[in-house]
């Protein structure tokens, strides 16, 4: 199972309209645009999909959107998570994840729970889910930090937990969490800047950002990480390098959205409270891709 999600998986956004209502022909364009360039998986509806602004109406009917594009090419990944354990399990077990591969849950935010607690929820969820469980440590957002000790005792003690996508940005973390890890289970990178480093140390791959605007090259650098070509790995993570720094410089995603926009994918439009990337940001974009 875990093979499935081995390689690039992309964090899709949610392109919207002027008007804010969700761009579905975007949506279909850009899944095309990652399948054909490469990318072995998708993520459906996660913090870069601008989840906490979606309603559940508008969730399923981009799952359906994707789920209809993708026509069973790759594998599917659907973000159900927050910080309230009964809703999170209300609503696995009442959406329809027929064609949804695994869920990506992530830690629970602003609650701050203690370790013990992160490791009930997910307890919780795991014992709810039909499908296999990507755990997600993304500490800057929800305001604590999943620790090793608690991911891997997950993964030792619940068999439909396979993996964990782990965004702290903390290499000494990814480290303690590949060497300990138990068999079968992987460790995915959430930061764009270290995954090339997290492959080569025994990482499955990586939960892009940025890999959704560059797929060949992004999905082609961390193959090369996975068959241990470092110096050719090492050209694209450079040439990529300015654009990973500049689309987290403001948010996300109207970092990544500004990309996107300039390669004709979408409208660079998010939903409050977030705003669209700055004048100075977009300049910054424009003149990275005139020269790449």
């Amino acid at each position: 199972m875990t093979n499935k999600f081995e390689g690039t998986g992309v964090a899709l956004i949610t392109p919207f309209k002027e008007d804010l209502s969700v761009d579905f022909d975007a949506l279909s364009k850009l899944v095309d645009y990652n399948i054909e360039n490469g990318t072995n998986y998708l993520v459906v509806s996660g913090t870069t999909g601008e989840s906490a602004t979606i309603s559940r109406e508008e969730k399923k009917a981009i799952l359906d959107a994707v789920v209809k594009t993708n026509n069973k090419r790759v594998p599917i990944v659907l973000g159900i998570g927050g910080n309230n354990t009964a809703s999170v399990i209300e609503e696995i077990t009442s959406a329809d994840l027929s064609d949804v591969d695994a869920l990506l849950s992530v830690s629970p935010y602003y609650s701050k729970p203690t370790q013990e607690g992160i490791y009930q929820h997910f307890k919780a969820v795991s014992q709810a889910s039909p499908k296999p469980i990507i755990l997600y440590n993304v500490p800057g957002r929800t305001a604590s930090n999943m620790l090793p000790e608690t991911t891997l005792r997950l993964a030792r003690d619940f068999e439909n937990i396979i993996a964990v996508k782990e965004a702290g940005n903390n290499v000494q973390q990814y480290l303690e969490l590949i060497r300990n890890k138990p068999e079968g289970f992987s460790i995915i990178s959430g930061d764009d800047d270290l995954a090339l480093g997290v492959v080569l140390a025994g990482g499955a791959g990586v939960i892009s950002v940025i890999g959704q605007a560059f797929p060949k090259e992004f999905a082609n650098m961390i193959q090369l990480g996975l068959n241990r070509d470092v110096d050719e790995a090492y050209k694209l993570h450079f040439k990529l390098m300015d654009i990973m720094g500049h689309i987290f410089s403001e948010n996300n995603p109207a970092g990544i959205k500004a990309v996107l926009a300039q390669k004709d994918l979408c409208k660079p439009d998010v939903r409050l409270p977030l705003v669209q990337a700055s004048n100075t940001l977009k300049k910054q974009i424009a003149d990275y891709i005139k020269s790449f």
